[in-house]
């Protein structure tokens, strides 16, 4: 009896925004790579994210084995992604001066204290 080497493909997929999913789960393959490399097993993976099939964890950390370079400059470029996001986010904000911050917190504490609080 011959064993059939059927090829198959990882269990990825890339969603609308570009980022790549494991299987049919919303779970990231930044994720998964991540809590690999901190030393999650992927039994370990699986009891934490519970939507995730074991087969497909070992899958795809069998692809990141095989395709190392390639998955580690994607990790790098949405790190680098989620690092600009930041700090656009920051920029937006207000900034508040310490100063001013103080004087809403006399204020408040001046507040309590006349209703005693």
């Amino acid at each position: 009896m011959l064993l059939a080497l059927p090829v198959e493909t990882p269990p990825l997929r890339e969603d609308d925004t570009g980022t790549i999913r494991v299987g049919k789960t919303r779970v990231t393959l930044d994720v998964v790579i991540n809590q690999y490399n901190n030393g999650m097993t992927p039994e370990d993976l699986v009891r934490a994210f519970d939507t995730l099939d074991l087969a497909d964890v070992h899958a795809v950390i069998a692809y990141y084995l095989r395709h190392r370079q390639e998955v580690e400059q994607y990790l790098a470029e949405r790190s680098a992604a989620a690092d600009r996001l930041q700090r656009k986010i920051q920029e937006a904000q207000p900034k508040i001066l310490r100063a001013e911050l103080l004087a809403r917190r006399a204020a408040m504490d001046a507040e309590n204290a006349a209703t005693g609080e």
